[in-house]
């Protein structure tokens, strides 16, 4: 569907759902449809559950969904991440067991990557898978996991060659959360919420048909998985507030979207909600501060000059263009946003934005902007790792030293 025009896959769109929408249906039956008709994810090859739809042509689709209230693909958590690195590396046996239900949400994904010594330094993984013949044996530990509590699967990166450079001798796997040998542990944050958990692996076993690419190969397959997540990492919106709508296919998605977003209720405060800036300054008085109204006046003009960066890296990617160090680009500008706003949000309420509770300013949301900024400097991938990407993929600039070549087994780890 190369060249089809806009106007052809909306009139399209409009009716199939005419043929097809009915609210009361059961939400999986309505996303197997979806996938059968390849409108849950048309910029993904038809053979795949998509229609080969220009990226570009995709917010047409979701606007005719949106003017008849029909509900899209499962999209919350890492299963779109899953998908698209499945989508690029993975065979066409893992792509026929998972992406359809990627689709219809049946299934739940987290990302098994960080590690307790090596956090943004992913090609230090600890975390070993070892061939027995029959399956991969798992062992080790991942930590900083979102929604492994409630997950089927997880995208893994293991060591599986202790004699290779430590770039080359990881594999990336497609691992079963629910099975022997894997203990998930919450981890409960200062902020007060527990989004994240810490797995162990104890003889955990993986068929050798969910290896993803090569075996040793898994570091391009990981950075795939990467350069997704620091695409989406510019900044989380504000909480949307939806109208209550009738039928059971709304009742099913609200119930899985409660579930699903859960672990990210806290996101939107980590970003620094520069949303709250000019009501909060105009709620205290604030803005009749020059100071404070000069510290506004930077915060919004480097928010939006990110907000301009983030675009930018989706005019590529409908465009077609292969993901870029654009998306570190835009996660180390999002930092810089979140930081200045916590800066702000203090001049603006003072001492009381460490209270918490029903009586403390927004209900405690200001504290949590506070106390949960930091991490947007640390998730995906810290602003060190960034700056390096930028300095050798943008700047051409040269690559630091290294102190770790050589056999993984003789580098000297934490």
């Amino acid at each position: 569907m190369s060249n089809v025009s806009e106007a052809e896959v909306r009139a399209e769109v409009r009716a199939w759902l005419k043929d097809n929408w009915d609210p009361q249906m059961p939400l999986v039956e309505w996303r197997n449809l979806l996938a059968d008709s390849g409108w849950g994810m048309p910029q993904w090859p038809q053979k795949w559950y998509g229609r080969d739809l220009p990226v570009g042509l995709v917010r047409a689709v979701e606007e005719e969904f949106a003017a008849v209230g029909a509900v899209g693909a499962a999209r919350t958590g890492v299963r779109l991440l899953a998908a698209a690195t499945l989508l690029e590396h993975a065979s066409d046996y893992i792509k026929k067991k998972f992406l359809r239900r990627i689709v219809t949400g049946e299934d739940n994904w987290c990302q098994l990557f960080s590690e307790p010594g090596s956090g943004s330094d992913l090609a230090g993984a600890t975390t070993r898978a070892d061939f027995d013949g029959a399956n991969w044996i798992v062992n080790g530990q991942k930590v900083w996991t979102t929604s492994a509590h409630h997950a089927d699967y997880g995208i893994l990166v293991a060591r599986t060659d202790w004699d290779a450079p430590k770039h080359d001798g990881l594999s990336f796997f497609v691992l079963a959360i629910k099975q022997p040998g894997v203990d998930v542990q919450p981890l409960k944050q200062m902020n007060g919420h527990a989004s994240f958990n810490q797995v162990f692996f104890t003889d955990a076993k993986i068929p050798p048909e969910h290896l993803v690419g090569k075996v040793n190969e898994g570091w391009k397959v990981a950075m795939t998985t990467l350069a997704h997540e620091r695409r989406g990492a510019d900044g989380m919106a504000p909480p949307v507030k939806r109208g209550a709508r009738e039928g059971r296919i709304y009742v099913e998605e609200r119930a899985e979207l409660e579930i699903a977003n859960e672990p990210y209720r806290w996101y939107p405060q980590r970003a620094g909600r520069t949303d709250l800036v000019i009501e909060r300054a105009k709620e205290t008085g604030a803005n009749n501060d020059p100071v404070i109204r000069q510290e506004i006046a930077k915060l919004m003009i480097l928010s939006k000059s990110a907000e301009w960066t983030a675009r930018r890296a989706r005019a590529a990617q409908r465009h077609g263009r292969p993901q870029g160090p654009e998306g570190s680009l835009g996660k180390l500008a999002a930092s810089h946003v979140a930081r200045a706003a916590a800066r702000v949000h203090t001049m603006i309420t003072g001492a009381e934005a460490m209270l918490t509770g029903k009586q403390s300013p927004r209900e405690g949301i200001i504290a949590e902007i506070l106390v949960s900024v930091p991490a947007v400097s640390i998730a995906g991938g810290t602003d060190e790792i960034q700056r390096n990407i930028i300095a050798e993929r943008v700047l051409d600039l040269p690559k630091e030293p290294r102190f770790d070549t050589g056999p993984f087994r003789n580098v000297r780890r934490n």
